[in-house]
């Protein structure tokens, strides 16, 4: 009888430590589960301003005639004009390239208007390509476009958004990428610090964190482009002088 007895007394006792035990462990998870809630989403912003190590301009010009093989030797002749321009202002052959010929033979578009016959026949198109790393006499050689209007030749712009000058682009991103993410963190952490500072709490571990989109634009545009992901993005790229932009959005725990 005593034997059942204390029998049931150490189930009891069993019974009891474990619900203390469960009990710890509610609180314990209900704890962890406060903690969880408790967070703060902060953004850090880091911007830096570059200059453009490549230019590129692709230099369209476009002749018109009635007879295809007329029109072939005028653009082949206004193609070199374009070539001697470039190689008096010290451009080498490395960075020149002649692409996109096209020829259009309006008499042959299906689509076309009555009064075709009033229209020279042919068009042809040709782009001599200027590639090159000397971004400041790229810059320069523009502003002298009117050497060649003397000379005769008029480059085009149809169908071209890019427009007639040059291209201004940076590519070292990836070499500064690594800071730029640093800055651009501690200046997230900071705004935390400040908002836990005002709350009582103080900042803890990362609960998440997400990296924006890298934005390359103008240094003085008005409105520099911004965007989400994880990429890169360049806006207008017509003035060498650049400014890099990145923002991450991180979640901070709140710890009392």
């Amino acid at each position: 009888m005593l034997g059942d007895r204390g029998s049931s007394v150490v189930l009891a006792l069993g019974l009891c430590v474990g619900l203390i035990g469960g009990a710890l462990i509610l609180a314990r998870s209900l704890q962890e589960i406060r903690k969880g809630e408790r967070f703060v989403t902060v953004k850090g912003v880091a911007e830096r301003d570059v200059k453009a190590d490549l230019a590129v301009w692709g230099m369209k010009v476009r002749v018109a005639g009635n007879d295809l093989a007329e029109v072939g030797r005028s653009l082949e002749a206004t193609r070199a004009k374009v070539l001697q321009f470039l190689s008096e202002k010290g451009f080498t052959a490395d960075e020149v390239s002649s692409q996109d010929l096209k020829v259009s033979d309006r008499q042959a578009n299906d689509y076309g208007s009555g009064n075709m016959k009033d229209m020279l026949r042919y068009v042809v198109e040709a782009t001599v390509l200027l590639r090159s790393k000397n971004v400041d006499k790229v810059q320069e050689v523009s502003r002298k476009t009117d050497e060649l209007v003397r000379a005769g030749v008029v480059l085009s712009t149809k169908d071209d958004w890019q427009g007639a000058g040059p291209r201004f682009i940076f590519t070292q991103l990836n070499t500064i990428k690594p800071a730029m993410l640093a800055e651009a963190t501690k200046s997230a952490r900071s705004a935390a610090v400040q908002f836990a500072a005002d709350s009582g709490s103080t900042v803890g571990s990362i609960r998440r964190a997400s990296q924006g989109l890298f934005s390359i634009t103008n240094r003085d545009q008005t409105a520099p482009g911004q965007g989400e992901g994880g990429g890169e993005r360049s806006e207008d790229e017509s003035d060498p002088n650049k400014r890099v932009r990145v923002v991450v959005t991180i979640d901070y725990f709140l710890e009392r």
